[in-house]
């Protein structure tokens, strides 16, 4: 994996953390004393933000960090609410608002913190180029890999987060897939729609789950009722394109990375701080984030281990590396540095994180004026909550699941615990069926660049379109008994 990309993956996991957690069901959901809906001042706000979100899409063409426009929107927005709501008496009605909303935001950054910092710390003990060493070496078959990495994607990334996921499986694609461009592109496909169906089951895996897991509308255990709905996702339509995959098999190439010291016990200390957070949250009644932050504490600690016996370790490996006359391990051995988690943390896109503070901040106010309890009841009680979480489902493709989902948590629907993991199983696979409709798949069109394409992604949209709606089926007809309130 390129260094900018796992970079890009590192920071995207911390905002899928942080973001979870600041959709609280108490943050959003409240609606200020005064109706703005019909005043100047809301249309205004509401203009200000569908700009800024245009600035955001364009992001490339314009080369404006997309913070930037958000930020300002949040700022005008509340500071509007700030005057409107003083000149009618009530000024420190917006206050608490704000307050509120910027607390759980800052809940969310904890948590976001210490998951990408541990996915910084196994890619820099080389865990997840180690995993990929080792798939080019076997020297699997066309079909043999494709589903593996599928499978791979779909069983990693409930842990990794679906970005880190389908950027590890894209950089084994590229190495073995070579100039063989059809190879390729069906693969990262492949590898997109099943990390993103992966991630729809675990809180871990993707930030629509985290949201609501975090809000505390569905406990822990009971995601995993999405699990054969979620395989439903990814199976059907790699079971389609697995027939149009050539029956090649490319050499087998030498490749060797081995992990650096501590790298398993890391992933331990993951798993650990995982446990802890769902442990707080499921039986003691605490935010998750407590548990995220001790497990930053048993990184740390780790973290004092691996320094303090360094000079040791490498005393003992260098001689060993002499009597063999090891040249290659000697310098391998040259340059080891102590393990540092707050360079981990250095390491994180700032832009994306900003970003986020300013659509969550852009999102509570418009909620504050009313226009998402206005937008609630034209969907959910006109439509009814099934279908408009399939609906929303469909509209992730094209705008990011990130405010779809948050502006759901914001408006409270009163739905059954069917129609909530339906909502979440939608906006986490719904951006499969277009290669900009979610992070993983923007990511690989950056790291595949030439080979997976929007046009060549857009093809297969029919039949991602058919596991779409085939999980659907699966879970109104398996998880029936959770639609009844």
């Amino acid at each position: 994996m390129h260094h900018t990309a796992r970079k890009f993956s590192l920071s995207v996991t911390a905002i899928l953390a942080s973001l979870l957690v600041t959709l609280s069901p108490h943050t959003f959901a409240a609606v200020g004393s005064l109706d703005l809906t019909t005043s100047g001042i809301g249309y205004f706000s509401l203009v200000l933000f569908v700009i800024a979100y245009l600035l955001v899409m364009g992001e490339e063409l314009l080369h404006l960090r997309k913070s930037k426009p958000v930020l300002v929107a949040a700022g005008i927005i509340w500071m509007l609410l700030g005057w409107v709501y003083t000149q009618e008496g009530m000024p420190h009605e917006a206050e608490h608002a704000f307050r509120h909303t910027l607390l759980e935001f800052a809940e969310l950054m904890l948590f976001l913190l210490v998951a990408m910092t541990y996915i910084n710390a196994m890619d820099e003990r080389n865990v997840f180029d180690a995993l990929r060493a080792w798939m080019i070496r076997k020297g699997f078959n066309y079909k043999t890999l494709f589903w593996l990495t599928g499978f791979l994607a779909f069983f990693i990334s409930p842990i990794a987060d679906n970005l880190t996921t389908a950027l590890l499986m894209c950089a084994v694609i590229m190495k073995v897939g070579g100039e063989d461009k059809k190879f390729i592109n069906i693969c990262c496909i492949n590898v997109v729609v099943a990390a993103n169906a992966g991630g729809a089951f675990s809180p871990f895996g993707d930030i629509t789950t985290l949201m609501v897991w975090q809000a505390g509308i569905i406990p822990f255990q009971d995601f995993f009722a999405l699990f054969i709905p979620s395989l439903v996702n990814f199976g059907v339509p790699a079971v389609i394109m697995s027939f149009f995959i050539e029956n090649k098999k490319p050499d087998a190439l030498d490749e060797a990375v081995e992990m650096k010291r501590g790298a398993m016990r890391i992933l331990a200390l993951f798993l650990l701080t995982i446990v802890t957070a769902v442990s707080c949250h499921t039986f003691l009644h605490l935010p998750p984030v407590l548990g995220m932050m001790t497990g930053l504490g048993y990184l740390q600690f780790f973290g004092f281990f691996l320094r303090k016996t360094l000079p040791g370790s490498l005393a003992r490996k260098r001689a060993i590396a002499e009597s063999r006359g090891d040249q290659a391990a000697l310098r391998r051995l040259g340059d080891v540095v102590p393990f540092d988690v707050f360079s981990k943390i250095a390491r994180s896109e700032w832009d994306t994180l900003l970003f986020f503070y300013g659509v969550v901040m852009c999102v509570g106010g418009l909620g504050f004026m009313g226009y998402l309890a206005l937008m609630s009841e034209v969907l959910y009680t006109g439509m009814g909550a099934t279908v408009t979480n399939i609906i929303l489902g469909v509209v992730s493709a094209v705008i990011d699941n990130i405010p779809v989902m948050f502006a759901v948590l914001t408006m409270q629907p009163d739905m059954s615990t069917g129609d909530w993991l339906l909502i979440t199983l939608t906006a986490g696979v719904g951006g499969s069926m277009l290669s900009i409709g979610s992070a993983a798949g923007v990511a690989l069109m950056g790291q595949a660049r030439g080979m997976y394409t929007f046009i060549g992604h857009l093809k297969w949209a029919p039949v991602i379109a058919l596991g779409y709606a085939a999980s659907i089926a699966v879970h109104l007809w398996i998880n029936a008994d959770l639609f009844v309130k």
